[in-house]
């Protein structure tokens, strides 16, 4: 099959005055249903994000049991199965959640269960949860390896107890064990040894939505959580949007100095994405929030600030950030994410590659990146699978004319038809450039 050619990302060429709908977060909805696969009871979610990492975690549920109705976009319902079933083999396909998230309840089914998933996967880690679950009592045969593919040889309960791994390459650690561990006979205590967690939002999140079904967690110190054995409550929710799938919307508004507003952007959250307003006024721009949601009106083209960057909680943001730290008006620092080497793509590497490839200037430290802007020419541009990695593209296609971005659709991962809301967005113009009212 031929691959569709390279698709020329917009270049406004002046302010844009957009509203913008994103689809419901995947981290909330790949959590909600992990959970409601072990409620007591069937589950409704509301508002669920369809894209691939959702559906890859829909059929893992069904290979595990669970009955999921997913016919419609705007409600799911999930019965979870009486008791989790193995002899199967699932697809995680690239989907980070689901590689991690799956194998503690494969642990409870009642036999073997093979994960594997796309090549590009296959050198993600995941070998700190298979350590847990085998500390637990589970047998799991990955070969050493520590990647997909490997078989979780399901025991139909465990017993929990304490558990300590290094969680410094990815917090889905953590949050695997936390999310199952209420149906393990004595709970879970859980610490982690190395270098700080990543993504701490993350932690915040998982902990939240375990409080909310009835789950008693603790936190005794920076580096232990405790769950408490229990029933998981049956409930119905509705997922908020995805903040970080709305950072490249906000960024629009900053590189193009024009107006740009989220709609339904929560007032308080434990979202990662939650970060950048407070970012994007440090670089010049202005954020409010408004009866539709949160507004943002960015700085007169050319004058965006560089500033350094502290990205340890909010990794995802990187390339969002990136693409501004690009076009700003002086070097900025992105430090606190050495674990991107380890995401759908070597993030690091690859925002180097795409940015010198652009005739920009950037360079990868221990934990991070240093950008130094120049001026920016158009480039076709690699995406490597990785969503993030075409929403960096189209942010700076929008400062720059002439950006082509190979395989956009890959932003299909957490954000169906981003490219169509990407072009409508930026078709749009402000009448009356200035400051945010």
């Amino acid at each position: 099959m031929t691959p569709p050619s390279p698709w020329a990302a917009p270049h406004p060429g002046a302010p844009v005055d957009a509203v913008v709908h994103v689809p419901g977060s995947k981290s909330l909805t790949n959590r909600w249903l992990v959970l409601a696969a072990l409620a007591d009871g069937p589950c409704t979610i509301r508002r669920p994000l369809r894209s691939r990492d959702s559906e890859r975690m829909v059929d893992a549920l069904r290979g595990l049991g669970c009955h999921v109705d997913d016919s419609s976009d705007e409600v799911w319902s999930v019965v979870p199965a009486p008791a989790l079933t193995g002899g199967v083999r699932l697809d995680a396909g690239q989907a980070g959640t689901v590689m991690r998230f799956v194998p503690p309840l494969a642990a409870m089914a009642d036999g073997p269960v093979l994960l594997d998933g796309h090549e590009t996967a296959r050198t993600r880690p995941v070998g700190p949860v298979l350590e847990a679950l085998r500390s637990l009592g589970v047998q799991v045969d990955d070969g050493g390896r520590g990647t997909m593919p490997f078989t979780v040889h399901g025991r139909g309960a465990l017993d929990g107890g304490e558990v300590t791994i290094d969680a410094s390459a990815s917090s889905q650690f953590v949050s695997a064990l936390l999310l199952a561990a209420a149906r393990f006979r004595d709970g879970l205590t859980l610490r982690h040894h190395g270098v700080g967690v990543p993504s701490a939002a993350h932690l915040d999140m998982t902990l939240q939505v375990l409080e909310e079904v009835g789950v008693r967690t603790a936190r005794p110190d920076a580096r232990t959580w405790r769950v408490e054995p229990g029933p998981v409550r049956a409930f119905d929710r509705s997922v908020e949007p995805d903040l970080s799938s709305a950072a490249p919307f906000l960024a629009l508004a900053a590189v193009t100095g024009g107006r740009v507003t989220v709609r339904g952007w929560p007032p308080s959250t434990t979202q990662p994405g939650a970060w950048l307003p407070g970012a994007l006024e440090r670089m010049g721009a202005r954020c409010r929030t408004t009866t539709e949601g949160l507004e943002v009106r960015g700085p007169a083209p050319g004058t965006l600030h560089g500033v350094d960057h502290d990205l340890s909680d909010v990794g995802e943001l990187t390339p969002v950030v990136a693409a501004l730290a690009a076009l700003a008006d002086r070097p900025g620092r992105l430090g606190g994410v050495a674990h991107l080497r380890g995401h759908e793509t070597d993030r690091l590497d690859a925002l180097v590659t795409e940015i010198t490839r652009l005739g920009g200037r950037a360079e990868e430290t221990e934990d991070g990146l240093v950008i130094d802007p120049t001026p920016l020419h158009g480039a076709e541009l690699q995406t490597y699978h990785d969503h993030r990695m075409a929403m960096f593209a189209a942010v700076v296609g929008a400062a720059v004319p002439g950006v082509r971005v190979v395989d956009v659709a890959t932003a299909d991962k957490t954000f169906p038809g981003f490219d169509v809301a990407w072009e409508r967005a930026a078709a749009t113009r402000l009448e009356h450039p200035g400051p945010s009212r």
